[in-house]
């Protein structure tokens, strides 16, 4: 043994210091998690945002070939109740001819296909279509009752939506998304 080794540094046992640097060590990590927590708390969503975890669009005043545009989580939400016409000629349009043949319909699995009914309300309410108003090739906002196939049209690059919201021409990869929704009455349309 040196003269300046003790006998528990030889022998591997814990010494003064080495309990003072795990206690500093210790009060560090406390101290940073104390000081971290005021920039985690504030990324927390406020009460107005969770409010607008879903809405209720009121749609009474829509008669067919109208649509509405309404804000879900600081996002364009498109509502049109479409006319007979439209219906059919979105009915009328083979999956073959799509350029996305997903639905992407969050009400319905992920592989269903962009028929025109998978794409609207359902049986029944097949003239209603809702969807997410961000062209899905750079998050524009297509202009409706527009475009080569009457639907939507994002004239920033071009893409034509038909009037199911089904990308048919132009750089956008996707259809519009539909949200998750459903009718809470014959005139209100719950969206979230």
């Amino acid at each position: 043994m040196s003269e300046h080794e003790t006998s528990s540094e030889t022998l591997g046992e814990p010494t003064r210091r080495d309990f003072l640097y795990l206690a500093t060590g210790m009060a560090g990590v406390v101290g940073a998690g104390a000081a971290a927590w005021p920039f985690i708390d504030q990324m927390r969503p406020d009460a107005s945002t969770l409010a607008l975890a879903s809405i209720e669009v009121d749609v009474s005043s829509l008669q067919p070939g109208m649509s509405l545009t309404a804000k879900w989580r600081g996002k364009p939400v498109f509502i049109r109740n479409r006319t007979d016409k439209e219906v059919e000629d979105a009915k009328a349009v083979a999956l073959e001819e799509l350029k996305d043949p997903v639905a992407r319909n969050a009400n319905l699995a992920p592989e269903a296909e962009a028929t025109d009914l998978d794409r609207s309300a359902g049986e029944g309410k097949e003239n209603w279509i809702v969807m997410i108003g961000s062209c899905t090739h750079l998050g524009c906002v297509p202009l409706g009752q527009a475009g080569d196939f009457g639907g939507w049209f994002c004239p920033c690059h071009g893409s034509h939506y038909d009037t199911a919201g089904r990308i048919r021409k132009g750089p956008a990869p996707e259809n519009l998304p539909v949200p998750t929704f459903s009718f809470v009455s014959d005139t209100v349309i719950k969206i979230g």
